[in-house]
């Protein structure tokens, strides 16, 4: 398939034109949040072979009709494609599908990149073999909405995989220590590290599907020697901890505490006193829409 970029946007098939205007503003408020630092970097630097692990799990084959949902830059969707499907990529930040075009580019491997809400998918019913999504969907503030998208655009019998952080794990525990210091979140919304709760995705996709299979796995993250490089790579690098050391930039006091926490989570997790390799906790689920 020639490489490609569609824009059609949130105004698809579900009809996510008919959104609120709070939800229109969310959305726009987590678009421009993805967008700062560089998340192309931390994507590549850090886990770089978690997308491959979800195809893997999938079962992608050559011909299969592959959508990875909130795809980032690509870090599945690309390796769907080198495995030979027709891929669709696509994300509510436009920023980060021009990096994985790029990526996908320099690997010389072809795929479509759409702009498009997790949570108001511009595809027909049933028109994916696979769906899948690697740490992205998790962000979608609307878990039922997301996870009813998930299953609509999964053709009967298709496969839907799903590869998110664990409340427990390092980046969940990052969410949490965090969690103090951002806005209140909108009513109605969920934390993300949810997703990597068994039960949790169980409840949301129901009997809509079937022969589910879960475990959890750790990535191992070497990149930082010392607990305060990870803080500090975090604070320049990563949108959710930019956005938050913004909210807080008038409180010096406030950002020194959570510059201490962030600290002594990465302590606690293995980074510093001569160690660098943290394991960052994930759930792995693949299932079955039901017919």
């Amino acid at each position: 398939m020639a490489d490609a970029i569609e824009t059609s946007g949130a105004n698809g098939a579900n009809g996510a034109s008919g959104a609120t205007e709070a939800d229109q503003a969310l959305k726009a408020k987590h678009r421009k949040m993805w967008a700062l630092g560089d998340y192309p970097a931390v994507a590549g630097d850090l886990i770089p072979g978690l997308g491959a692990v979800l195809v893997r799990a999938c079962g992608v084959k050559a011909d299969d009709r592959v959508l990875d949902v909130a795809a980032g830059t690509g870090n599945a969707a690309i390796p769907a494609a080198l495995a030979g499907a027709d891929a669709v990529a696509c994300d509510l930040t436009p920023e980060l599908l021009d990096a994985g075009r790029r990526s996908a580019g320099q690997q010389d491997v072809g795929l479509v990149w759409q702009e498009a809400d997790a949570e108001a998918l511009p595809f027909e019913d049933g028109e994916f073999d696979t769906v899948m999504s690697c740490v992205g969907v998790m962000f979608a503030p609307h878990h039922e909405a997301a996870a009813d998208e998930l299953v609509r655009v999964c053709r009967p019998g298709g496969t839907i995989g799903l590869l998110n952080w664990t409340p427990e794990g390092f980046i969940g525990q990052m969410f949490a220590v965090m969690r103090p210091y951002a806005p209140a979140p909108p009513p109605g919304t969920q934390p993300p590290p949810l997703w990597g709760n068994e039960e949790h995705v169980r409840t949301l996709l129901g009997d809509r599907v079937a022969d589910v299979e879960a475990s959890r796995a750790t990535v191992e993250v070497d990149r930082f020697k010392r607990p305060e490089a990870f803080r500090d790579y975090f604070k320049t690098a990563y949108g959710p901890t930019i956005a938050i050391y913004r909210s807080i930039a008038d409180s010096p006091d406030r950002v020194a505490e959570l510059d201490r926490s962030l600290v002594e989570l990465a302590r606690q997790h293995g980074c510093g006193s001569g160690r660098s390799t943290m394991e960052w906790e994930y759930l792995l689920l693949t299932c079955r829409r039901s017919a």
